[in-house]
């Protein structure tokens, strides 16, 4: 019997982190092994049936840029498109897509099923195989063997996981799925630590049930460009959303029966998410709020389900049925799905390198919810990041190491290795230093190359970007051309303006708050040669050519502490000068260079110090 298979790298699980990593391996050139325990899962919406928002969009444009699939997923299922915060700077723009969760699902399915040197393979990863510090493979289950010099866990919240409703707890993964009960085991064995995390979902209606015109309607955009670099503009008004809120009668229901909620009965030990509160929290939390507000969203086009986007609850069935139903318009409604709190294992993500290798364990990467984050986009920016760095290390190469100030998959991983985490972590804007310049219109110049240098960017994918980069180039050049007084007369006056005297450059113009990408194609010819995307690129860099200048300066700084190496076998508490709390964080972390020191919690500048001049004294 042949229970051995080899395999140069291997993928455990399929959510959003397993699919970039298991294409991004394979693309790379690597036999390939991806390991879910159900197929019904690959690349499954879980939760909200949306890709992107504030921030999130960022990471999938990134995503995108580096290669990656869930850009061009969303796109080709996508029934609503909106840019959110249009009114605010284009460094928070951001896109957010809703989609026909059953259409992505499939679209993923197809992408892994087609992908050459990939092997999709339904089976659950019980035991690790690991040999003198290195991985070696999987077992499953089936007592299957895997072997694979590569391994990445990618188990999203199926380690343990526990669904919990009211008082009743079911030992499932999301969505009723099978749950991994033994790779948990493994990893404690190992040495790795695990803890427990703990995050939620809304209940599914029937839409027929729904008195819709009690709501208000949220409509997708016709003129916006797509995620992926590789589309165009799209028409994205197939479906809409709906706005509503809760109020007091609701507030009642939830006050009545708090003793009845899991979290405050006890029942639930994992850490939430802050940032995505049940609404059991934010009663509580916010107990001066009348109302708070939901967005009823689409689950896809061949369903009636609909989802009810912040209103996630593990209240009992029956006291969600009432709360629910207190609700204006929704007072005949059906629930298709109860709503459910999930527990589930998850790892401390500063055991791992930038790279996302473990540091003890060769050859061990971990991405996604594993790594304790929350969202499809964060798990994704993983994946592909985990991807890369795998083929790298297979093939002998240095890792792509993403930085805070080129991405937010950067400000991602740096948080999660430097810091941890101990909650369930999402990306927001203002985690980003230098946000102005990581813009998502700019995710292709920024990483693009990046990629290309790292061997997953494509030939047609490389094409597009050298065609933008050379156009965008020649309408540079462009920006120092001198505008006579007589062609600035109708549109100055139109904006209430005094007319300049002299001519200014269209640089200089460009700059005036009124003047957009619109004013200029229509005003002027000098840059019909850009499409809508990359001229809005160019006016934002305009406008914010001074701030960017500015930030320019501190990212150099930066730039010189991270480039200014660590070695990961120090042993920091021989370090002559060094606080005993900076030593025990320093060896805990094990930076890859000052600047990365520099961000660990319990290090302090004057530690740093003592870290620079130590290396002067060994230069």
């Amino acid at each position: 019997m042949n229970d051995k298979q080899y395999y140069d790298a291997i993928v455990v699980g399929a959510g959003h982190a397993g699919v970039e990593a298991g294409l991004a391996l394979a693309r790379m050139g690597l036999e390939t092994l991806v390991l879910s325990i159900t197929l019904d899962n690959v690349g499954y919406l879980a939760c909200n049936p949306s890709i992107g928002g504030t921030a999130k969009g960022h990471l999938v444009r990134e995503v995108d840029a580096l290669g990656g699939e869930m850009g061009k997923a969303a796109d080709a299922t996508l029934t609503q498109l909106r840019m959110l915060n249009r009114s605010k700077g284009a460094a928070v723009q951001s896109l957010r897509a809703q989609v026909d969760k059953y259409k992505y699902h499939d679209y993923m399915k197809r992408a892994l099923e087609n992908q050459p040197r990939l092997h999709l393979r339904q089976g659950e990863a019980k035991e690790l195989i690991v040999e003198n510090g290195e991985v070696r493979g999987v077992k499953t289950v089936y007592l299957m063997k895997y072997y694979a010099p590569v391994v990445v866990i990618a188990s999203g919240v199926y380690l343990q996981s526990t669904i919990i409703v009211g008082d009743v707890i079911e030992k499932r993964g999301p969505v009723c799925f099978n749950r991994a009960n033994y790779l948990s085991d493994s990893l404690r064995a190992l040495g790795i630590e695990v803890r427990r995390f703990k995050t939620g979902t809304p209940a599914r209606v029937k839409r027929s049930t729904v008195d819709l015109s009690a709501l208000e309607i949220q409509e997708g955009e016709t003129d916006v460009y797509s995620f992926s670099a590789l589309g165009g503009k799209v028409n994205a008004k197939k479906r809409c959303c709906y706005l509503g809120y809760t109020n007091e009668a609701t507030h009642d229901v939830i006050r009545e029966n708090l003793s009845l909620s899991p979290k405050y009965s006890g029942l639930i030990h994992g850490v939430g998410a802050r940032y995505c509160p049940s609404i059991e929290d934010k009663i509580v939390r916010f107990s001066d709020k009348s109302r708070h507000q939901f967005f009823l969203e689409p689950e896809g086009d061949g369903t009636e389900e609909m989802y009810v986007q912040g209103i996630s609850t593990s209240l009992p069935a029956f006291v969600q049925a009432d709360m629910y139903r207190s609700i204006k318009g929704f007072e005949n409604v059906e629930i298709m799905r109860d709503a459910y709190a999930i527990e589930y294992d998850c790892i401390n993500p500063t055991e791992l390198f930038p790279s996302l290798m473990h540091k003890k364990i060769k050859g061990l990467f971990f991405a996604g919810q594993v790594n304790g984050t929350s969202g499809y986009e964060e798990a994704a920016a993983q994946g592909i990041v985990a991807g890369i760095n795998g083929a790298l290390y297979f093939k002998g190469k240095p890792p792509m190491i993403l930085t805070r100030d080129n991405s937010y998959i950067g400000v991602l991983i740096d948080d999660l290795v430097t810091v941890g985490t101990n909650e369930p972590y999402r990306m927001m804007t203002s985690r980003a230093e230098f946000r102005l310049s990581l813009r998502q219109d700019n995710a292709d110049l920024r990483l693009t190359p990046i990629g290309r240098e790292a061997g997953l960017v494509d030939d047609r994918r490389w094409r597009v970007y050298r065609k933008r980069v050379k156009k965008l180039d020649e309408a540079r050049a462009k920006l120092d051309t001198v505008i006579p007084p007589a062609e600035l007369k109708e549109m100055f006056e139109a904006a209430g303006e005094s007319v300049p005297v002299s001519g200014i450059t269209l640089r200089a113009l460009i700059r005036h708050p009124f003047v957009t990408p619109d004013v200029v194609n229509s005003k002027f010819d000098f840059f019909r040669s850009l499409d809508a995307a990359s001229l809005s690129t160019l006016i934002t860099e305009v406008k914010y050519e001074g701030y960017l200048v500015r930030a320019e300066k501190a990212r150099a700084e930066q730039k010189r502490l991270e480039n200014t190496p660590l070695s990961p076998d120090t042993d920091y508490t021989r370090v002559k000068g060094l606080r005993l709390e900076a030593a025990e964080k320093l060896n805990a972390i094990r930076p890859l260079s000052i600047g990365q020191a520099s961000r660990i919690s319990g290090v302090t500048p004057a530690d740093v110090n003592v870290l620079i001049v130590n290396l002067r004294r060994k230069a």
